[in-house]
């Protein structure tokens, strides 16, 4: 295998070290020339791709990949890498033999709550959901044309060392805010790195939520991250009092559970399936902060 990220940033680098052992080759992308000495500090031989420009040494490790993953946003012109290197993927990519693409729950939209799975058609409210269904589309034409397995990993809220309930408590930026029957889905970073090489493996194709089995209110999880810690959790606050930034308030516009039944189906087990575990682990381990 040899292994191509597009985007080698908190989730591209977790997959990149659950790969490194079945990879001979792992490249990846990031924007900011700072982080190129950490990419080569977790086996990652890294380029600078600014979502615009082209580059020859970037043109030339995607003709050995034989697994190309896409881990970048895309924008209202559309994916990058497409924009960028489409002819190149379309046609000068002899050896490639399966592509995943990191997505979002978010295009399932606002279900009042409701359980949702992978034959639930889009609707999305945000414009970047939008983008991101206009995103998978032009993935799901191009492997088509190419007759290259498409895995569309739609996402859940991402956590994970660093990122995390207990970091926030400890910075003092935890809230509980509380909407009534407002859920959110979440997924510890280390599932989507198994997910990820586990359907690499297989060169499996489809689409598949990644999200763990307990969507949750949000408060519940900042108090037991604070029961974790043995710390007081911070007051609640009612969401129509709350002080968001647009996007924050957006993110509470869409209340839904996503099933994960269709990945557990082919055989694969989440490490954390749900976020007690997650959290628990983190702690344990120190990995939180």
């Amino acid at each position: 295998m040899n292994l191509f990220i597009f985007g080698a940033g908190f989730s591209g680098t977790a997959s990149a070290k659950e790969m490194r052992g079945k990879a001979n080759a792992i490249a990846g992308t990031t924007r900011n020339g700072d982080k190129m000495s950490s990419l080569a500090a977790a086996g990652i031989t890294p380029f600078l791709f600014d979502g615009e420009t082209s580059s020859a040494d970037i043109v030339r490790a995607l003709g050995e990949t034989t697994h190309l993953v896409l881990s970048i946003a895309p924008d209202a012109r559309g994916d990058p890498a497409i924009r960028v290197f489409g002819d190149i993927i379309r046609s000068d990519m002899p050896r490639l033999e399966w592509i995943g693409y990191l997505s979002t729950v978010g295009v399932y939209g606002d279900h009042g709550g409701d359980w949702v799975d992978e034959e639930t058609e889009p609707r999305p409210v945000s414009r970047r959901s939008v983008e991101r269904v206009a995103a998978e589309q032009a993935w799901q034409g191009l492997a088509g044309a190419r007759r290259t397995p498409l895995a569309i990993l739609r996402l859940s809220g991402i956590y994970g060392p660093r990122r995390n309930a207990l970091a926030n408590l400890a910075s003092g930026t935890a809230r509980r805010l509380v909407k009534p029957g407002q859920v959110f889905n979440r997924i510890h970073v280390a599932d989507i790195a198994g997910t990820l090489a586990f359907l690499a493996g297989r060169k499996a194709g489809g689409i598949f939520n990644v999200t763990d089995d307990l969507p949750a209110p949000p408060q519940d999880v900042v108090a037991h991250a604070a029961r974790i810690m043995g710390i007081e959790a911070p007051p609640e606050v009612a969401f129509e009092q709350a002080d968001l930034s647009p996007m924050a308030r957006s993110f509470y516009g869409e209340n839904k559970r996503v099933s994960n039944l269709r990945i557990k189906s082919l055989g694969y087990q989440f490490r954390f399936p749900d976020y007690r575990a997650g959290l628990a682990a983190l702690w344990s381990s120190g990995e939180w902060r």
